[in-house]
């Protein structure tokens, strides 16, 4: 990595961490992960859009939202098709799929293949790395 490079990765997670609280920094920046049930969104069932903390990209929408029982907000599909991505995680000795914005790289969480519904998708999501808009709904 050349010095450049070095400074502007340097530069980006200071105004990261200048935005985001501690927690969602952790977890979208550093790929942490939240304690369950630890967030609000978990149980949330006002209607809207949630999106991106970092870069508020529309990315799961309420219709899609189910209790898991799981301590996090889970959901059967994106709301938007190409809004998140998904990538291997081989970490602490386990093979999950991690889910990212992809607009702007954030660390989601991970989707599994138990869920309800059509897809039989659950994307597994810290409530930490979301916002809900509650004035727009659907995708």
């Amino acid at each position: 990595m050349s010095k450049a490079e070095d400074k502007d990765m340097a530069a980006s997670e200071t105004a990261w961490r200048e935005k985001l609280s501690p927690e969602a920094f952790h977890v979208t920046r550093e790929h942490g992960t939240e304690r369950a049930f630890s967030h609000p969104y978990h149980t949330e069932k006002r209607d809207g859009m949630y999106r991106c903390v970092c870069c508020d990209a529309p990315l799961f929408s309420s219709d899609t939202k189910f209790d898991s029982g799981t301590g996090w907000p889970s959901f059967t599909d994106p709301a938007v098709e190409g809004k998140v991505t998904t990538h291997e995680d081989t970490s602490y000795g386990m093979r999950r799929i991690e889910v990212r914005c992809a607009n702007c790289d954030a660390h989601l969480g991970h989707v599994f293949p138990d869920g309800p519904g059509e897809s039989g998708m659950r994307y597994c999501i810290n409530g930490c790395a979301l916002n809900l808009d509650t004035g727009e709904s659907g995708a």
